[in-house]
């Protein structure tokens, strides 16, 4: 397998086309931003965590009976997935009341009720 030209680039992959129609190779990458981007760094080793997570995250998925894109893991960083239309949806997870939810929902910044 072959990764060829860069298709997308985001703010946590870059999604390549390969020599094989079929599939895309998405490489993760140690950016970070917060604030809607204004402030941007790297994590060492986020991208290293993040493709080993999805990983994991999709095969529980698809033990369920549901299935996903992702083909293999071709390196820490690296995995194979099937081409598809993407869905322009973005999730994010916390363990704790913060950011815009906090704003919206008028209450303080907390975790498992422990005021941040």
């Amino acid at each position: 397998m072959e990764k060829l030209e860069l298709r997308y680039e985001g703010k946590a992959k870059r999604v390549y086309n390969t020599d094989q129609n079929e599939y895309f190779w998405v490489a993760y990458k140690d950016d970070a931003t917060a604030f809607n981007g204004e402030k941007k760094g790297q994590i060492v080793d986020k991208g290293l965590v993040n493709n080993q997570l999805s990983a994991l995250f999709f095969e529980e998925i698809e033990k369920a009976g549901i299935p996903t894109h992702f083909v293999r893991l071709l390196s820490d960083r690296d995995m194979l997935v099937h081409q598809l239309d993407m869905v322009p949806l973005e999730v994010v997870v916390r363990n704790i009341v913060a950011g815009s939810l906090s704003k919206r929902l008028g209450v303080e910044e907390a975790s498992c009720g422990i005021v941040l």
